[in-house]
């Protein structure tokens, strides 16, 4: 990290999600890791001060659709982060690419049209031991990691308002 020492303001999202609420949209497809994402992500919220009632969940078909469910709970503006999770598995074509570029790419664009933060818990995988291996094995859990962006994204967002 960068040196602060001639900073006259900083701006840190600290990690305590006591108070915040937040919105996880779940793919359904390659739901045995996707549950595990979720597992990951919930743990990580509750383990940082958050009550489990101040989280709403919705589920989508699949990870394509998760950009649509997380823009209409944006709508609602109850949330201070919201969480995508879904997981994408390479097969003999390309979809996988293309899908999760796309939900990237929508993801971005709408954390910066409302304002929220909304992070990114999707795993693309080649194979089956690729997606194991990051729902909570060796390579860890990307909801936890997209929990914790969203506990500290969202008190910047407070700092700095």
């Amino acid at each position: 990290m960068a040196s602060n020492k001639t900073a006259g303001t900083v701006f840190e999202g600290k990690l305590d999600a006591k108070g915040l609420k937040f919105g996880i949209v779940c793919a359904r497809f390659n739901d045995f890791f996707v549950s595990k994402l979720l597992d990951g992500a919930m743990d990580t919220i509750t383990r940082h001060g958050g009550d489990a009632k101040d989280v709403a969940l919705s589920y989508v078909p699949g990870s394509y659709e998760i950009p649509f469910a997380i823009k209409k709970m944006l709508q609602t503006q109850k949330y201070d982060a919201l969480i995508a999770l879904g997981v994408v598995i390479q097969g003999a074509t390309p979809h996988a690419g293309y899908i999760n570029s796309e939900v990237a790419k929508c993801l971005a664009q709408l954390g910066m049209e409302f304002g929220v933060p909304v992070t990114y818990g999707m795993i693309t995988a080649e194979n089956l031991e690729q997606a194991i291996e990051r729902s909570g094995t060796k390579a860890g859990n990307k909801g936890v990691d997209a929990a914790i962006a969203a506990i500290e994204m969202a008190n910047l967002t407070k700092a700095i308002q």
